[in-house]
């Protein structure tokens, strides 16, 4: 298993380097959470490119708790990349004088999300860095992202990986502990758990464990647990494809 998963990270290492050289970029901005997939994220790329070439940024609402900051900032010091912190606040109480446009939690966390990732292309534009992604793919096949928000990156160095993996990977890299054992969540209201506001009723290890016998079925349910995950992927398969377009019809 540690061989496999030392195999999995180098190839994850490549594929990060190629994609800054490529580019030409001067290194890599990662938005920082304090959760495990933003920290997973970020040390992938402070191991791909150099902890010096890295920059983490936190961006906190009102609503992020201290405890998040904090893990976020020791993260960084942990793998030795640049902390930056920057509210997201003002640009919220802008898009709170517009009726409507933030008058429920499902809205206005879609605000947070692209307002987000629009801060961290801008430091990335100015940098001339690369944004780095923090997906996963259960999130990414359950369609539980913002479009143009935490889906948008230059590279995703962890979609390729189910959550329950992230975890695995995230303890062969030696994070810190109580970033692993925290419940996942996108703190978008205290007390929101991300296995909570998918309203699935399963664990992650339960939704990995349906995503992996679905795909081998040929996406042919077998139980309720697998029908429930089953819908939520066919809905949100708009999420996973590119816009239509009648681009090479004429």
């Amino acid at each position: 298993m540690e061989r496999a998963i030392g195999c999995e990270m180098e190839a994850v290492d490549q594929m990060i380097r190629h994609a800054v050289w490529g580019a030409g970029a001067t290194g890599i901005v990662v938005g920082v959470s304090g959760g495990i997939d933003s920290a997973v994220a970020a040390a992938f790329a402070a191991r791909a490119v150099g902890p010096e070439r890295v920059v983490g940024v936190a961006l906190p609402s009102a609503v992020t708790a201290k405890e998040d900051l904090e893990d976020a900032a020791a993260l960084c010091r942990s793998i030795g990349i640049e902390f930056r912190e920057l509210s997201i606040e003002p640009v919220l109480q802008a898009y709170r004088s517009y009726p409507g446009l933030t008058s429920t939690p499902y809205l206005l966390g879609n605000l947070m999300a692209r307002t987000r990732m629009a801060i961290l292309y801008a430091i990335a534009n100015r940098e001339g860095r690369l944004v780095c992604g923090t997906s996963n793919r259960t999130e990414y096949m359950l369609g539980y992202s913002t479009k143009h928000g935490d889906s948008a990156a230059d590279i995703q160095p962890i979609l390729h990986l189910y959550k329950t993996e992230v975890l695995e990977v995230g303890r062969a890299m030696g994070l810190l502990q109580r970033i692993l054992q925290k419940a996942p969540s996108a703190g978008l209201w205290a007390g929101q758990t991300d296995e909570a506001d998918l309203g699935l009723g399963l664990t992650y290890p339960e939704i990995d464990a349906a995503l992996q016998s679905l795909e081998r079925s040929g996406w042919k349910a077998g139980d309720e647990g697998e029908e429930r995950v089953l819908g939520r992927v066919r809905a949100s398969e708009h999420k996973r494809l590119s816009p239509p377009d009648l681009l090479g019809t004429r």
